[in-house]
Formats: C-alpha cells, sequence, structure tokens
C-alpha cells in the first residue's frame, strides 16, 4: 500500500525550529521595546514631578501686590450689614443726625410701616394723626430689600440725615410669631436661618436713631406676639440682630391703656375705631375717613 501525503503538507523539524527561534526572537524584541517604552515615560514623570516642585512658574510681584491686598481687604471688610468697610464711623454719623435734628420745628420722624397681608391697608394714611406732620406711613411691602430701600427714601425726603425714633410695624401674626410678608413667618428660630429676614433686620437697625437719649422704640400691632414666652424670644433675637443701636420693642394689648397710648402716638384715635370696627366689612366707606 503506497500512501502519498502533498508536498506542502510535509512537516520539517528544521522548519519548526527555525520558526520558533524567529518567533522568540521578535519576543524579545517587543518585551525590550516596551520595557524602554516604560522606563523612558517614568523618567519623564520623574523629571517633571521634580521641575513642578523646583521650579514654579514664575509669577510677577504686581500679581502677588494684588493678591495680598485683596486678600487683607476680605479679612478686614465685612458686609454693610455687618457693619464693615464703613465710609464714617460711629461718631461721624450720629453728628450729622445731630446736624440734621438741628431747630426748634424738627420733630423726630415716626414711621408707620404696614403689611399689604392687612386688610383695607389702603386706608392707612387717612387715618393717623393730622396734627403730626412727623408720621410717615409705609405701605405695602413687598419684599425685604424694596421695604428696606423705600425707608431710607422717605426718611431721606423728610430730612436728610433725619433717623428714626418711634416705628410702628403694622402686621398679622399671633403668639411668638409675626408676619411681615406673605409666606414669610419670623420667629425667634427662623429669624437667623433665613438670610433675607435677618439681613433686612440689620438694616433696619441703621436706620434708627444714634442721638436719641432712651432706647428707640418698635411697636407691633396686629397680633400679639407676646402670647406665649417665644414671643419674648423672638423680641430678643431681633434686638441681638440690631445691636449696637438700641432698640426696644413693645406690642400690647389694643384694648388696654397701653395699647391706647400706642395708637394715640400715630393714628387719630376716632378714626381708628372707625376702620377698625369695619376692617373686614364691605360697608368701609372712604368718605367716612376723610
Amino acid at each position: 500500500v503506497c500512501i502519498w501525503f502533498p508536498k506542502e503538507n510535509m512537516f520539517s523539524f528544521q522548519t519548526a525550529t527555525t520558526t520558533m527561534q524567529a518567533n522568540f526572537r521578535k519576543h524579545l524584541r517587543m518585551v525590550g521595546s516596551r520595557r524602554m517604552k516604560a522606563q523612558t515615560f517614568a523618567e519623564r514623570r520623574a523629571k517633571s514631578f521634580n521641575r513642578s516642585w523646583s521650579d514654579p512658574t514664575p509669577v510677577k510681584q504686581d500679581s502677588l501686590n494684588d493678591s495680598k491686598d485683596s486678600g487683607d481687604l476680605q479679612t478686614t471688610c465685612g458686609t454693610p450689614e455687618e457693619g464693615g468697610c464703613e465710609d464714617m464711623d460711629w461718631e461721624e454719623e450720629k453728628e450729622m443726625e445731630r446736624l440734621a435734628c438741628e431747630g426748634d420745628d424738627f420733630i423726630p420722624p415716626k414711621i408707620i410701616l404696614i403689611s399689604s397681608k392687612v386688610p383695607k391697608a389702603e386706608y392707612v394714611p387717612n387715618i393717623i394723626r393730622r396734627d403730626d406732620p412727623s408720621i410717615i406711613p409705609i405701605l405695602y411691602v413687598t419684599v425685604f430689600v424694596l421695604c428696606a430701600e423705600e425707608i431710607e427714601k422717605r426718611l431721606t425726603a423728610y430730612r436728610r440725615g433725619s433717623k428714626i425714633w418711634r416705628m410702628l410695624i403694622f402686621c398679622q401674626g399671633g403668639p411668638g410669631h409675626l408676619y411681615l410678608l406673605k409666606n414669610k413667618v419670623a420667629t425667634f428660630a427662623k429669624v437667623e436661618k433665613e438670610e433675607d429676614m435677618s439681613l433686612f433686620w440689620k438694616r433696619l437697625s441703621r436706620f434708627m436713631s444714634k442721638v436719641n437719649p432712651e432706647p428707640n422704640l418698635i411697636h407691633i400691632m396686629g397680633c400679639y406676639v407676646l402670647g406665649n414666652p417665644n414671643g419674648e424670644k423672638l423680641f430678643q433675637k431681633l434686638k441681638n440682630l440690631m445691636r449696637p443701636y438700641s432698640v426696644t420693642f413693645e406690642s400690647p394689648l389694643e384694648l388696654s391703656a397701653q395699647g391706647k397710648d400706642m395708637i394715640e402716638m400715630y393714628f387719630d384715635f376716632r378714626l381708628f375705631r372707625l376702620w377698625k370696627t369695619r376692617q373686614h366689612s364691605k360697608l368701609l366707606d372712604y368718605e367716612d375717613l376723610l
């Protein structure tokens, strides 16, 4: 029997050995190349690392000075509400207010700030005391920033440099809380947590008098805040926010003797009672308050 193998399928040991040696040499060249590449990369990385620490990028001296000055400015200056970066110190502002108050005809301004949530608030200008030109009613509080700006504008219009000695905030609320704005409840726990609210009270403090020999008085009306202990905590928190200005808060019951004195300080008592009795009625006519 004769078995025939095609020539192209013939296996040669010499051929196999030669092929294996060639593949092995190729493998060694590849490994060596990879090692060289890895070593070269490591050297470059080490050199780069050393250079980044030993040869930092040059910085102009002016830039260093600018950065230093900027840092000093941020360190020494706070926000206007915190009293930092003031153009004038306390004594200079006090002297300006004293000059503004000169004259026998000067009466310290009294601000009435009435919330837009109070029913029939639009009638308030018609029930204030007509024999006292120092009473300044401000209606329709919308946002804290605009409220503070309006107070400042009205004080300047009254007499430039004048400050508040007496103030009435007429708003809704209840024991331990008050609503100066819609959906903005002020409690002793929330008044510092909400930034816009705390900044409002700090800014409001700067409108208070420095020359008043007695603490400046803020009346709260329209709600009895002192109906529980949290009301006193709220007033104490507000006084802390308004430091170093001397401010005291009062919220007497309207039917008490202290409440009557408070009403007569700002309002025509007869017209106020008329407005109050018809505050939630459709019978109130503008002509009744003229």
